[in-house]
C-alpha cells in the first residue's frame, strides 16, 4: 500500500535551466523575470486607472524604473556577496552576468524607486499613489521571478526529510564539468541530496501577502504609500525567516547572514513610514498632471503660459484705463498738450539712458 509520504515525495528539480537554439541561449531565470515586470506592468496600470490615474502611466514609469531596478538588485547581489567575484580565485567580469543569477531585492526596489521618482516628475504625479498602485502587482512579478531559481537549482534550504523536499540533481556541462551548481548544465538524474524548497516558501508567502493587500486596499482605502509600506514589511518579514532557512554561501554578520539583518532593518523602517504617513487616500485629481502643464514640474504653468492665457485688453478698455472713452472727441488743444507731454517724457528718457550708459 502506498504512503502518503511516498505519494508527495520529492519535489524534482527541473533537468535543466538553459536551452540553446543556434548560439543564442534561453534562460529560464530571465523568462520568468520577463514574465513578473510584464505582469507587474500590466496589473499596476490597471490599478492605478481604477484609482483615477491614467492609462498608460505605469508603463511610462516603468521605462526608467526597470532600467535602475536590474542595475540596483545587481550591485546590491555583488556588494553582499563579493569575496564571489572579487575574492581569491573569483572573476570581476562575472559581476555583470545577470543571466547567471543573482539580483538583491531591496537593491532593486531602492534604486527602481530612483528611477520611478524620476518618471514621476517627469509626468507630474505623486511616486506614493503610483507605489500604494503597483505594490501587490511587484510583489507578484517577484513570487513569478522565483520559479527562475527552481530551474536553475538555487536559493535552496537546508537539507531535509519532509515529505516536499526538494530533490537536487547533480548537473553536466558541455566541457565534462559535473556539479548540482552548473546553472548552464544537464541533470544526470544523479540525486545529490534533498533540500528545503525556500525559493518556493518565499513565493507561497509572496502570494499570500499579496492577497493581502488587496484586501487591505479594498477594506481600508489607504493612500500615500501606507500600502507600499505594508508590502515592504510584509516581506521582510518572510524574507527574515526564510532566510535563516538557507543554505547557500552568503556574507555574515556575527554569524547571520547579511539578508536577515537587512530584512530586520527595512522591516522597521517601513512601519515607521506605515504610522507616520497621512491617513486616508489620495483624490483622483491628484493622481492626473495637468493639462499643459510643464514635464516634470508639479502641472503648475510656466510664466509663459499665464502670459498667454491672460486675456487682450480691446480698444474700449485702453481707453477707460487712461481715464478717456474711445469714442469721446479730442480736442486739438489736448493733442498738442499730450504730444508736448510725450515729447518731453522722450527727451527725459533718451537723456536718462545716456545717464545710464555713461555710469
Amino acid at each position: 500500500m502506498t504512503s502518503t509520504v511516498d505519494v508527495l515525495a520529492y519535489i524534482p528539480s527541473p533537468p535543466q535551466g538553459v536551452w540553446y537554439v543556434g548560439p543564442v541561449a534561453l534562460r529560464a531565470y530571465a523568462l520568468f523575470i520577463i514574465v513578473g515586470i510584464v505582469v507587474a506592468i500590466v496589473w499596476g496600470d490597471r490599478r492605478w486607472v481604477a484609482r483615477g490615474g491614467e492609462k498608460g502611466t505605469v508603463l511610462d514609469i516603468a521605462v526608467w524604473a526597470v532600467p535602475f531596478g536590474l542595475i540596483g538588485g545587481r550591485l546590491y547581489h555583488v556588494m553582499t556577496d563579493w569575496p564571489t567575484y572579487f575574492g581569491e580565485g573569483g572573476d570581476p567580469v562575472d559581476a555583470l552576468k545577470v543571466w547567471q543569477g543573482g539580483l538583491g531585492i531591496w537593491g532593486a526596489v531602492a534604486l527602481g524607486g530612483v528611477g520611478a521618482w524620476i518618471g514621476c516628475r517627469r509626468r507630474g504625479i505623486p511616486l506614493p499613489a503610483l507605489g500604494d498602485a503597483v505594490a501587490p502587482a511587484i510583489l507578484l512579478a517577484q513570487a513569478i521571478g522565483r520559479l527562475g531559481n527552481y530551474f536553475n537549482q538555487e536559493l535552496y534550504g537546508r537539507e531535509t526529510e519532509v515529505p516536499w523536499g526538494l530533490e537536487i540533481f547533480e548537473r553536466r556541462n558541455d566541457v565534462g564539468q559535473v556539479s548540482p551548481q552548473l546553472i548552464d548544465g544537464v541533470s544526470t538524474g544523479e540525486v545529490a541530496f534533498v533540500v528545503h524548497p525556500t525559493f518556493l516558501y518565499e513565493a507561497l508567502w509572496n502570494v499570500l501577502i499579496v492577497l493581502l493587500l488587496v484586501w487591505v486596499d479594498r477594506r481600508f482605502r489607504i493612500g500615500h504609500g501606507r500600502l507600499f509600506a505594508l508590502y515592504v514589511a510584509g516581506y521582510c518579514a518572510g524574507r527574515f525567516w526564510i532566510e535563516l532557512m538557507r543554505s547557500d554561501h552568503a556574507s555574515l554578520i556575527a554569524g547571520v547572514r547579511v539578508n536577515s539583518f537587512t530584512s530586520a532593518l527595512v522591516f522597521v523602517a517601513a512601519l515607521v513610514y506605515f504610522f507616520a504617513a497621512t491617513k486616508g487616500r489620495e483624490d483622483p485629481a491628484e493622481l492626473r498632471p495637468a493639462d499643459g502643464g510643464p514635464v516634470g514640474g508639479g502641472g503648475e504653468p510656466v510664466d509663459g503660459e499665464i502670459a498667454q492665457k491672460e486675456p487682450e485688453k480691446n480698444v474700449e478698455d485702453a481707453g477707460k484705463d487712461e481715464g478717456t472713452s474711445a469714442s469721446e472727441p479730442v480736442s486739438d488743444d489736448k493733442a498738442a498738450s499730450t504730444a508736448s507731454t510725450g515729447g518731453e517724457a522722450g527727451t527725459k528718457t533718451i537723456d536718462s539712458k545716456k545717464d545710464d550708459a555713461n555710469d
